[in-house]
């Protein structure tokens, strides 16, 4: 007796159908609330722009006559008015960068690679928590606390190298725009630490097997494996926290000496201001044209930041591609 064997399936016919799933329901309205959002984005971006260029749009039109009456303008034009602002602003983040990178990109690399499981975890808590003080705790801090611990050492630098420029004609109180850098780096040390540690903990375990196994100490493993991997990351951190000091407020007016220069004098008092202090301590008692003054340098911040969050992108686009990550 001959048995017949049932008919085959086709191949075409047993494979599952091929081409774009249908999303069902659910992956609509989540692709739908996902575009939403980013809609919303640009809009309140744009909104925002929008607001500081109309309410703006007095003092640009405004001659330098109806300028000089207000009481605590000065230079003459708009323009000038804001240039040392933009310059404070700048170096004061700059030198909190500055500060506060390196020794950032330490403490992520102790964490991730060098301290133990538990002692890791507590330290990663405490960076986490240090992100959440208010700016207000920072500025009392610099001016009560560490003020007067800087300026024994302020002395020293003055005296031994004020035959340098940046540090000559030192005067206490320590209200500077060093003392200003240095609270403002102490404030970016979570913001930078956190982001650089995640990155280095990504780096692929193989990459970092096959450093150790050809010989190399666990710096070397570092400087070769994870260093590379994570230089795009500890861009981007770093870019993070100059967003942040740029626009610091509460903790640089409480502990800088106002002045309205371009200086280079990093230790003398009276020299520097930022934007986003000189608002906050003209913006209580102005009105009218001097509203519109202060929005001005608002709007002058805004491009400011709008350009180093652009300019931060495409570095980190230009080198992932030649990091280790690829």
């Amino acid at each position: 007796m001959s048995v017949t064997s049932p008919p085959r399936r086709s191949a075409e016919a047993a494979s599952p159908q091929r081409g774009k799933p249908t999303a069902g329901v659910g992956g609509k309205i989540f692709s739908g609330l996902a575009h939403g959002a980013g809609i919303v984005i640009l809009v309140t971006l744009a909104a925002v722009a929008a607001f500081l260029v109309v309410e703006a749009w007095p003092a640009l039109t405004a001659s330098p006559e109806e300028l000089a009456e207000i009481s605590w303008f000065s230079g003459g034009s708009l323009l000038a008015y804001i240039g040392p602002l933009v310059f404070g602003t700048v170096l004061a983040s700059v030198l909190a960068l500055l500060l506060a990178v390196p020794v950032s990109v330490g403490i992520a690399l102790f964490i991730s690679h060098y301290a133990p499981r538990r002692l890791a975890q507590s330290l990663g808590y405490l960076v986490d928590l240090l992100a959440a003080v208010p700016s207000v705790v920072f500025g009392l801090w610099g001016a009560l606390w560490l003020a007067p611990i800087l300026d024994p050492f302020f002395r020293w630098l003055s005296s031994a190298l004020g035959f340098i420029p940046l540090f000559e004609g030192y005067q206490a109180p320590a209200r500077n725009i060093m003392t200003a850098a240095v609270v403002l780096a102490v404030m970016l040390l979570p913001i930078v630490t956190a982001v650089s540690r995640e990155v280095f903990l990504q780096t692929p375990t193989l990459h970092e097997e096959a450093s150790l196994a050809l010989g190399a100490t666990r710096w070397e493993m570092v400087r070769q494996a994870v260093i590379p991997f994570g230089r795009s990351g500890v861009i981007s951190a770093a870019m993070l926290g100059l967003g942040r000091a740029l626009g610091e407020t509460m903790a640089v007016l409480m502990v800088i000496s106002p002045g309205m220069l371009y200086s280079f004098f990093l230790l003398k008092p009276g020299q520097h201001q930022t934007i986003a202090a000189n608002i906050a301590a003209q913006f209580p008692e102005a009105s009218g044209l001097s509203v519109s003054v202060l929005i001005a340098t608002g709007l002058a911040l805004f491009v400011i930041t709008f350009a180093v969050n652009f300019a931060a992108r495409a570095i980190v686009a230009r080198r992932k591609d030649f990091s280790g990550a690829n």
